[in-house]
């Protein structure tokens, strides 16, 4: 019950943003531009401040991103089984395949720094920063018979992975960030928790294409609970303990990723049927995100 009530305020972020979208008439353009300035400025500044600040067991790096990518390739070999069984057109099926195991980074972040604070955040970003790259390649390459899109020039230019990657280095090189800097640093990461999932909930969607919704069932069942449930077993199995075990498990548990849905969207893929299965993860994970972390915390 206490992790439950921990991650209420960050649920409650997302159901106001879904209802600032509904009864404000913001319109797009608004939305659109909140969301370029928290992936572009205010997540690579909260990324830099909880990595630079945080003391870092890279020893322990390798078996944590081994359980990460080893999960979300279950996800993917989990995604395909449907494709057995259902006739869905070649180009649904290839939209809603990413929704198995792409990951949506600003709950990540949000949830990892309210229950473990800047460690979390640091160690979460780190397989965010590390697995955006691999969840990019798969998908492009599942939907790249269909369209073209700019791959390698969208992995270089993804704010999330260049700020991680300076993060890292800065820490590396031991720096210490004057306390002006360091309190701008942190004033841009508060702003983005908030902003960020009021951005999720306003890009919540709850229609779908007729005809998906057994592909769909299944794909939500991968990601909230099939996932997690390996996480706990490979990440044993590799001897994961502590802060590391319990971030990896939350990173299985997450909801689909937004950018799913541009991605499917540019590559002229199923969008509609994509942006509801993000928005059915997104409000299950209300329920079993906060059941995975008590799990962890018993």
């Amino acid at each position: 019950m206490n992790t439950a009530l921990l991650l209420l305020p960050d649920f409650a972020l997302i159901l106001l943003g879904a209802a600032i979208r509904r009864w404000m008439h913001l319109g797009d353009h608004f939305w659109n531009g909140v969301e370029k300035l928290v992936y572009f400025i205010l997540f690579p500044a909260l990324l830099i401040n909880a990595i630079v600040t945080t003391r870092l067991d890279l020893a322990a790096a390798l078996p944590l991103l081994a359980t990460a990518f080893a999960v979300m390739a279950c996800g993917m070999v989990l995604g395909i089984v449907p494709k057995l069984l259902s006739r869905l057109p070649a180009l649904t099926y290839a939209s809603m395949f990413q929704c198995a195991y792409r990951f949506n980074s600003y709950i990540a972040l949000a949830v990892a720094g309210m229950l473990y604070g800047s460690p979390g955040i640091a160690t979460m970003g780190l397989i965010v920063g590390a697995a955006v790259p691999f969840a990019n390649l798969v998908s492009v390459w599942m939907l790249a018979h269909h369209g073209e899109v700019g791959l390698w020039r969208e992995v270089a230019r993804n704010p999330l992975i260049w700020g991680t990657a300076a993060g890292f280095l800065l820490n590396l090189l031991g720096f210490v960030p004057p306390a002006p800097l360091q309190a701008f640093l942190g004033r841009l990461a508060d702003a983005s928790i908030a902003l960020g999932l009021i951005a999720v909930g306003a890009a919540l969607r709850l229609e779908s294409t007729p005809g998906v919704r057994g592909f769909s069932a299944w794909l939500v069942a991968v990601k909230l609970l099939a996932l997690p449930a390996i996480a706990l077993g490979i990440g044993a199995g590799l001897g994961l303990s502590g802060l590391n075990y319990q971030i990896v498990v939350l990173f299985a548990a997450l909801p689909t990723a937004s950018s799913a849905y541009i991605l499917a969207m540019r590559m002229g893929g199923d969008g509609r049927s994509v942006a509801w299965l993000i928005s059915v993860t997104t409000l299950g994970s209300m329920l079993t995100l906060p059941f995975w972390a008590a799990w962890l915390a018993r």
